[in-house]
């Protein structure tokens, strides 16, 4: 079964509406591209600390620092931390160490066939790499572009440790990006989110349905 990922959770409203609809796992924008970002560690921690027992909280940051992200995952109460900065595999297995209990999951930006080099410098450190395409090089987070689904598929490939697979999905290609990369996971936000932001939870409903039933 493909792990459902909804991200940029804004709200416990569409936090529970998501985890009513399936999700295995609710991403939250902490401490994203310098502060920019739309929850504030409070928010999130709040929010974290009502789902269900079955959903996993995904902290997404651009943090880079061991002390910092084990700071985050220590306040939030996050199962998860996903990472789109720099953290090197030294400073993952530091906060591994530090917090046992705490998954990592490393994002690699997809660009081209160098990025299966990339992903291979985190396999066997971080629990699992994430696959997204950079809006460019100051802007951490997801662009809502789709990447190069073949050189994902070589990841997949080249790697022993799960991936997810995000970039620019929806319900509509969804099923198509799986039997083509056959990931472990996927990860959405803008395709499945309102202007504003907010979830629409149609899409959300239906992202889920059809991750599930792809297999």
């Amino acid at each position: 079964m493909v792990l459902a990922k909804i991200c940029g959770i804004q709200n416990a409203k569409d936090a529970a509406a998501a985890a009513a609809a399936g999700a295995d796992a609710l991403g939250f924008h902490v401490d994203l591209n310098g502060g920019r970002s739309p929850l504030f560690v409070s928010d999130a921690a709040r929010i974290i600390s009502g789902l269900p027992a079955n959903v996993s909280s995904v902290v997404v940051t651009s943090a880079a620092d061991a002390e910092k992200l084990t700071e985050l995952a220590q306040k939030t109460g996050a199962k998860i931390l996903q990472l789109y900065g720099d953290a090197t595999p030294e400073a993952i297995q530091t906060v591994k160490d530090a917090l046992p209990a705490i998954e990592i999951w490393k994002v690699v930006n997809v660009s081209g066939a160098e990025s299966i080099e990339k992903a291979k410098t985190y396999d066997g450190v971080a629990d699992a790499i994430a696959l997204d395409k950079a809006q460019n090089p100051m802007v951490r987070g997801g662009s809502g572009q789709t990447i190069d689904w073949s050189i994902a598929k070589k990841i997949v490939e080249a790697v022993s440790t799960p991936v997810i697979l995000a970039g620019g999905l929806n319900p509509e290609n969804l099923v198509e990006a799986i039997w083509t990369v056959q990931p472990y996971g996927v990860d959405v936000n803008s395709g499945v989110s309102n202007p504003d932001g907010s979830k629409d939870l149609e899409k959300v409903r239906l992202f889920v349905e059809r991750t599930k039933g792809a297999a």
